[in-house]
């Protein structure tokens, strides 16, 4: 099998970015770019969504080749009516195979669009469409599951958003957060990989079960998403990141690109806050008591006021923030993670009529970060520590070297050959997760489900009863979190630091009474990382 090490192209191309500014992308492409406007909206259950390449003003001076979900990166925020029966159908105008993951939506597992596991990816030229009942409002997220290191680097996500008709809102904004790398060298070497791999490497056609990564080597990176704010604030941000990830934006622009959140005195005010990269960010809402009423989609009992706290929000996960527009002006939305590229994540809350700005960006502020554990109005939720479980599995997450490269290993085994949490249709399930690795922050995502924090640290939640599908462990730290096996299939349980996913921090939640009809085209090159 051709292995692609991107790892030591990547570590090159960082050497560049770092030596000179010579080689990022500029504005002399400028006359090329089509993705200007802010977030495209379709309120539609019935969408064609297509993939292709552009070109896309980041910010002044910037811009970049992308790979588009209709044009723009992020592509179209698709919001539908609670209840509603979705049909999204994906047509491919890339030179790369793609498909689309519903994340943190509980899709029918035929509909999970994973490369080689529940469908073959969508070869260009092709279409493919996903059909799914819309029954479970929140917010969630869309991206390719196909190579998906790189093909979300580039630009290949969305939104979607599940309303329901029962809460509505003055304004309701959508902000996904990402980080991009501006370095000319580092664009080419991407997409050359991205694209070689698909028209040249024959080997990279089965599924997760035929021991094959899809022919990409990420172990060689050193990309930990350690920007976890200490109890002092520090920042400790790993320097090969922020290397590569030089520009960091809200639905794809960057500082003063960021279009302005309009609102009026007196309106009921949700922001509903995206991840979409592969670094934490801390952000702070200026000037306005907020309350978080929802994680990862799912709702937060009685949640309380807050003010000038911080919002740690990991790769892949969302917070909800409601607030009323009581305070007139032009108010930040900001970036505390303490690197000079936060400085670009900034949106303004901007009142009607509002002429001079009254705030200033602070993002160097030394302010609290919530803690969810103890949020919200404690209630009794549908698991407890000490229930009987049908399953229990415990996750050791770590980081050790393998000859002259880095693995990230579940219970001490890289994907594909870790051991699968093993469960049949009805059963409760309990899972510890410990991240051992010493300078590794570790997003867990489990596709298919929803499941509720129990403990973090050996200490019970005391707040609401939080449920999630993506949970974040800084180095040290352990959860307990349960679920039922209520959707049956074959479902990734991976970190989201896509990287650490790519060099093996993936295994698998199999229902062993399920039995898929799907076999895979040993000619696409399915790569489900």
């Amino acid at each position: 099998m051709k292995k692609v090490l991107l790892s030591i192209v990547i570590l090159a191309a960082i050497s560049l970015a770092t030596a000179c500014s010579a080689g990022k992308v500029n504005d002399t492409t400028a006359k090329t770019e089509t993705t200007t406007q802010p977030l495209q909206v379709i309120n539609s259950s019935t969408v064609t969504l297509v993939a292709k390449e552009e070109q896309q003003k980041l910010s002044n001076g910037v811009v970049v080749p992308v790979w588009t979900f209709n044009g723009s990166a992020p592509g179209p925020e698709i919001r539908v009516k609670k209840g509603e029966t979705v049909k999204i159908t994906l047509k491919n105008e890339l030179s790369a195979p793609v498909s689309i993951h519903w994340h943190g939506y509980p899709v029918p597992n035929n509909m999970d669009g994973i490369p080689g596991v529940t469908q073959d990816a969508v070869a260009p030229g092709k279409s493919f469409t996903y059909e799914f009942v819309a029954d479970k409002p929140g917010t969630y997220w869309y991206h390719s599951h196909q190579d998906s290191v790189n093909q979300l680097d580039r630009g290949l996500y969305g939104s979607l958003i599940v309303e329901d008709p029962a809460q509505t809102y003055d304004k309701d904004f959508t902000l996904m957060l990402d980080e991009w790398t501006t370095n000319k060298q580092i664009i080419d070497d991407q997409i050359k990989t991205m694209t070689g791999s698909a028209k040249n490497d024959t080997n990279n056609s089965g599924s997760m079960n035929n021991n094959n990564m899809g022919g990409m080597n990420h172990s060689g990176m050193n990309m930990g998403t350690t920007n976890s704010k200490s109890s002092g604030g520090m920042n400790m941000m790993g320097d090969n990141m922020l290397s590569m990830y030089d520009l960091f934006t809200i639905n794809g622009k960057s500082g003063d690109l960021i279009k302005p959140l309009q609102v009026k005195q007196g309106d009921k005010v949700r922001v509903r806050l995206i991840n979409a990269g592969y670094l934490s960010h801390y952000i702070h809402i200026h000037g306005h008591e907020i309350k978080v009423i929802a994680t990862d989609g799912q709702p937060v009992n009685d949640p309380k006021v807050l003010k000038d706290q911080l919002l740690a929000i990991a790769p892949g996960e969302r917070y909800d923030v409601e607030f009323v527009a009581n305070n007139p002006g032009k108010w930040y939305i900001e970036d505390h993670s303490g690197s000079k590229q936060a400085e670009g994540m900034k949106a303004l809350i901007e009142y009607e009529g509002s002429k001079d700005s009254t705030d200033k960006v602070n993002t160097n502020e030394q302010l609290p970060v919530l803690n969810i554990m103890n949020y919200g109005t404690k209630k009794e939720g549908s698991f407890t520590l000490n229930q009987k479980y049908d399953v229990t599995y415990s996750m050791d997450l770590n980081t050790v070297m393998n000859g002259n490269n880095m693995a990230y290993t579940i219970n001490g085994k890289s994907f594909p050959n870790t051991d699968p949490i093993q469960v049949k249709k009805g059963d409760f399930v309990k899972v510890k997760l410990k991240n051992n690795s010493m300078m590794n922050d570790h997003p867990m995502h489990l596709h298919g489900h929803y499941f509720q924090l129990l403990s973090k640290n050996g200490k019970p939640i005391e707040g609401s009863p939080i449920m999630k599908d993506t949970i974040n462990l800084k180095p040290g730290e352990e959860y307990e979190v349960a679920f039922v096996a209520d959707n049956p299939g074959e479902w990734m349980f991976h970190c989201h630091d896509l990287h650490h996913a790519a060099a093996g921090m993936v295994t698998e939640l199999k229902y062993t009474d399920f039995q898929s009809s799907f076999k895979p085209d040993p000619t696409i090159g399915n790569m489900p990382e």
